[in-house]
């Protein structure tokens, strides 16, 4: 068999609705396994047994994910977004509290044109968790980003198998422009959980054409609401499951004729019709700024966030250039140097492996269903990069406005490493025994790279740019201010030290320079924080900077006694500008 062939009827992810074997057969109908065991991305059965340990795998990695977030949560810091979105969630909550009275959400700086799932959530949650309201949003984010990592396995198994599936949920929790968002980063972050979702559900859709169930359906409008409730954008995802329902009446055409096609077309784009309603009352719930002009609205959204009406400076290969002029390269560059290289690669694989296949006309022997069904997943991730070049919105931070392509690549990316396993594995055993060895070891070398970052995973660059100290001056590291966090603990620690342990006898200052939330809710209170506002700022006994700013560390002078870095590049300096103890004669 090839790459292509089909999911046995075993698999749990078969699909919903009637069985296969009742609908009536079309272009797209891919042949099932004569075992019913899951399939490999290469189309060879999984004994029942191996599938099942490879499931077992990933439900370990998943829990092993939540117990590292819920021990870990802790050491990150505030991003320089978070106490507006926070205030939005509490806006959010007093509109619904005060019985729609309380409109101020609504014009809350430019949080009307995103939507408040994540934020009125935590606002619901922050009065009953027994952390503090920034720790709570931390914990909450990285359940979610591990939810990300769980859809991005269930997607990669519905296409692949359970083994593929495992390569994908490994590659995503150690690539750390994702795993390092998970913890701060609550707008993207689950926005890219939502949108791996929703491909999900799609697929599950097209593989029941033409005759998808009502399960599959809502779950699908319930899916696309919550993500549209975070960002507009998730439309894109009913747009890709248009497109490949298009594909696969136009192929069932080109076999069957017009009439069944026409006839199947019209049923199975009529059976959609419920996820609307669903997903905007979702929608509706959670951003209710758009039901005040109920379609105006949206599409003001998604006018205003595509080109942002924002001008700042952003470092691209060593260049400071406009957000709202981007080079057409930015995307597509900044994604070739932070994501893994064995994604990189992996994704390079998949489209020569598709493009062999496609040449060979692969599809007409499997069916034409596997043309359908990757179809979502190629466009989820090469048309953002497209309209990303010919569109040119606002952008800066790096990929941060554009995380949720990183699961897509993900899953191409192990799919094809699950291709190529087994080509190995067909040249004998020892081949593929070495391709596994070699797989761990990559994934050891990220892990340990992650956790030597920690927990600044998120400036991560691959070693195509020279790592960390090869992107310093180049590209965006610590954007969000992370580190700062983490030298403040730093700082008070330095200061105990000096008195024993103890709190110090009288208040000292501290000047910060960079995002001055990060430090302002973990001050002991022998330490005071003095901004730029205040007269004597520049007198303050010890100075904070971060170096995202090339001209924060040189602000004011001091000793410098603490750096947080990465890969010996500093993202956070602290400087001691307490006058020098006199010495004590001796007698």
């Amino acid at each position: 068999m090839s790459i292509e062939t089909r999911l046995g009827t075993g698999d749990e992810d078969a699909g919903d609705g009637a069985p296969a074997a009742r609908r009536r057969p079309s272009a797209t109908a891919a042949p099932s396994s004569d075992t019913g065991k899951p399939a490999t991305a290469s189309g060879l059965t999984l004994p029942r047994g191996e599938a099942a340990l490879w499931d077992g795998l990933s439900r370990a990695l998943l829990l092993g994910l939540l117990i590292l977030a819920a021990l870990t949560f802790l050491s990150y810091g505030i991003s320089t977004d978070e106490e507006v979105q926070h205030i939005y969630g509490k806006k959010l909550l007093s509109y619904y509290t005060s019985f729609f009275q309380d409109r101020s959400a609504f014009h809350f700086k430019d949080l009307a044109y995103y939507g408040g799932l994540f934020d009125l959530v935590t606002a619901v949650i922050v009065p009953f968790s027994p952390f503090e309201e920034y720790e709570t949003r931390h914990l909450l984010c990285a359940l979610v980003g591990v939810l990300g990592i769980a859809g991005t396995w269930r997607y990669t198994r519905l296409l692949a198998g359970p083994r593929a599936g495992f390569i994908a949920a490994a590659l995503l929790s150690l690539s750390g422009v994702y795993y390092g968002a998970m913890f701060n980063n609550t707008k993207d972050v689950p926005f890219a959980a939502g949108m791996v979702w929703t491909l999900y559900f799609a697929t599950r859709i097209l593989k029941q054409l033409p005759r998808p169930s009502r399960s599959a359906v809502l779950k699908f409008g319930l899916v696309l609401g919550l993500t549209l409730a975070i960002r507009v954008g998730g439309v894109l995802a009913g747009f890709y499951l248009a497109v490949a329902m298009a594909l696969h009446f136009a192929l069932v055409t080109q076999q069957e004729g017009h009439r069944w096609a026409l006839v199947d077309a019209r049923r199975a784009f009529l059976s959609l019709w419920p996820a609307i309603p669903v997903a905007y009352a979702i929608m509706a719930v959670f951003w209710p700024w758009v039901v005040q002009r109920p379609l105006r609205n949206p599409l003001e959204a998604l006018r205003v966030v595509s080109h942002f009406p924002i001008d700042i400076q952003t470092l691209f290969m060593g260049e400071l250039v406009h957000s709202n002029d981007p080079p057409a390269l930015y995307l597509p560059v900044y994604l070739a140097v932070k994501l893994p290289e064995a994604v990189v690669i992996g994704v390079a694989a998949a489209v020569v492996l598709a493009a062999v296949w496609l040449a060979r006309g692969g599809w007409r022997r499997t069916g034409a269903f596997t043309l359908v069904r990757y179809t979502p997943l190629a466009l989820a991730g090469f048309l953002p990069i497209l309209l990303f070049i010919l569109m040119r919105p606002s952008v800066y931070n790096g990929i941060r406005h554009f995380l949720f392509l990183v699961p897509p690549f993900v899953v191409m990316a192990a799919i094809a490493t699950d291709r190529l396993w087994t080509l190995c594995q067909r040249g004998g055993r020892a081949l593929g025994q070495g391709f596994a060895a070699a797989m761990t070891v990559v994934a050891v070398v990220y892990a340990w790279q992650l956790g030597a970052m920690h927990p600044n995973q998120y400036v991560y660059y691959n070693q195509f740019v020279g790592g960390v100290r090869g992107a310093d001056g180049k590209f965006e590291l610590d954007y969000w201010g992370n580190s700062l966090h983490e030298a403040l603990q730093e700082l008070i620690e330095y200061v105990e030290r000096e008195n024993d342990g103890r709190p110090p006898p009288r208040q000292y200052t501290l000047t910060v320079c960079g995002n001055t939330l990060a430090v302002r809710f973990e001050l002991p209170p022998w330490l005071r924080l003095v901004n730029g506002i205040e007269p004597d700022w520049r007198k303050a006994d010890f100075f904070l900077a971060f170096t995202q700013v090339k001209r924060c560390p040189s602000l004011l002078d001091g000793h410098p006694i603490l750096e947080i870095a990465a890969d010996d590049v500093p993202l956070s300096i602290v400087k001691d500008r307490r006058p020098p103890k006199a010495d004590v004669p001796t007698e």
